[in-house]
């Protein structure tokens, strides 16, 4: 997803002036095409954050689309307050984008692990929330945020996520993007879960248990519509993310089913516990502790079915 999002910023870049482009001192090895052959729009902040995105929505209000890129935590929770204040109370174009989103960054420990984020990003006003699932995905998503006229997170992989649709969908920021077919229930993926979410679903047919599967690259605006068709026609909902599940995209489907499902829907919540993550390893490893991996999946979802 990484050089999904690097490769299409820089042809962005190319069309558009207004686009800049500030990292805290990361990205080296990856960034460098972007910051030589657009030198007055790329700025290495340092390890400075906040300052980064005061930078950034400085440059925001002053007419530019100002992208800022770091790991996971660092340009979300550690400069959170200038993200609320700076960014969304003045509906800056300011584009926060989160490289390694959930355990990519695994063998760092959790001051690298972005496991709140969703949470805590889809609370503030008026930033859109986006997590996509594949590189087809992230590249679409990148050139929706750099259109929209406003403050927009987006949460990427780190490298070597598979791409997963056959060919680009059809991309819209607040729309699902379905994926598979099926009517025993629908399984809803946001971020770098919808590959094993898909080897799962492909399982699961081969058993007789067929599971649509939607992906859904915005958590805000969440398309309150397609969750809502999933629940009149599916035999239940379960969510998948790499992310607690507290407050993420489970949390947000919830609150749809909660306040408009026309009656009672077999839901379940599939996330990384309320808790930090204590051990440490490659991203499937920590995904496999976690009881997210493609059987941990698939557990859920016969489970769902049976109860």
């Amino acid at each position: 997803m990484r050089a999904a999002f690097l490769r299409t910023l820089e042809e962005l870049a190319a069309a558009d002036e207004r686009i800049v482009f500030l990292t805290g001192d990361l990205g080296f090895t990856v960034v460098e095409p972007f910051a030589t052959r657009f030198p007055r729009r790329f700025v290495n902040v340092g390890v400075a954050e906040q300052n980064m995105t005061g930078l950034a929505v400085g440059l925001a209000l002053a007419g530019k689309i100002a992208f800022t890129y770091s790991i996971a935590n660092f340009p979300t929770l550690r400069c959170l307050e200038q993200i609320r204040n700076d960014g969304c109370y003045h509906k800056a174009n300011l584009k926060i984008v989160s490289i390694g989103g959930g355990l990519a960054y695994g063998a760092l420990g959790s001051s690298h692990q972005a496991t709140e984020d969703l949470a805590i990003m889809r609370a503030l006003p008026g930033l859109v929330v986006v997590a996509p699932g594949d590189p087809l995905e992230a590249e679409a998503a990148t050139r929706a945020i750099a259109a929209y006229d406003g403050p927009c997170y987006l949460r990427l992989g780190k490298a070597g996520e598979p791409v997963v649709h056959e060919r680009p969908p059809a991309f819209e920021l607040g729309r699902a993007i379905p994926v598979r077919d099926g009517r025993a229930l629908t399984i809803i993926s946001t971020g770098a879960m919808l590959a094993p979410v898909v080897r799962a679903a492909d399982a699961l047919a081969a058993e007789g248990l067929a599971a649509a599967v939607l992906s859904m690259p915005t958590i805000k605006p969440l398309d309150s519509a397609a969750i809502l068709d999933a629940a009149r026609t599916a035999g239940g909902i379960l969510t998948v993310e790499e992310h607690s599940v507290i407050g993420g995209l489970g949390g947000a489907v919830a609150e749809i089913l909660a306040q408009h499902a026309p009656s009672r829907v077999r839901f379940r919540i599939l996330g990384l516990p309320d808790a930090f993550c204590r051990y440490v390893g490659s991203q499937d490893y920590l995904r496999e502790r976690s009881g997210l991996a493609v059987e941990d999946i698939m557990r859920a979802a016969r489970q769902l079915v049976a109860d």
